[in-house]
């Protein structure tokens, strides 16, 4: 954790540089107070990264001495292809159109919705990668 904490240290650095000179350049509130409140959620991340690096174990990534086959293992679930995306994004279109066009194809695209979001989120409690 401690080249995310450094990255996010410099980071903090560079929009703490930035903000003065962007508002004396623009006189813009706007964009100052966006870069005020960025500085903030930087220097957030980057004490985060850096108590929680402190805490605990050096990771591979962050010894000197690691070997490359410490980093290996298993990295996660990586789920095979699915429909339910494209079917779910379908009916989210028809729900747009529908505000656009109708209540009645809102209503519709609704009740299609609600099926194609259920099958995306149970597709692995049944058919061929149940678990």
């Amino acid at each position: 954790m401690k080249a995310e904490a450094w990255i996010f240290g410099i980071l903090t650095v560079f929009v703490i540089l930035v903000t003065p000179v962007y508002w004396f350049m623009s006189k813009d509130p706007t964009g100052t107070s966006a870069l005020v409140m960025t500085f903030f959620l930087c220097l957030l991340v980057a004490f985060y990264l850096g108590a929680t690096g402190k805490r605990m174990d050096a990771r591979p990534e962050d010894r000197k001495d690691a070997e490359i086959v410490e980093g290996a293992g298993e990295l996660g679930f990586f789920p095979p292809y699915s429909w339910w995306p494209l079917y779910c994004a379908l009916a989210l279109s028809v729900i747009v159109l529908g505000i656009v066009f109708g209540w009645w194809l809102f209503i519709i695209g609704s009740a299609i919705g609600i099926v194609t979001l259920s099958g995306f989120l149970f597709e692995y409690y049944r058919g061929d990668h149940a678990h």
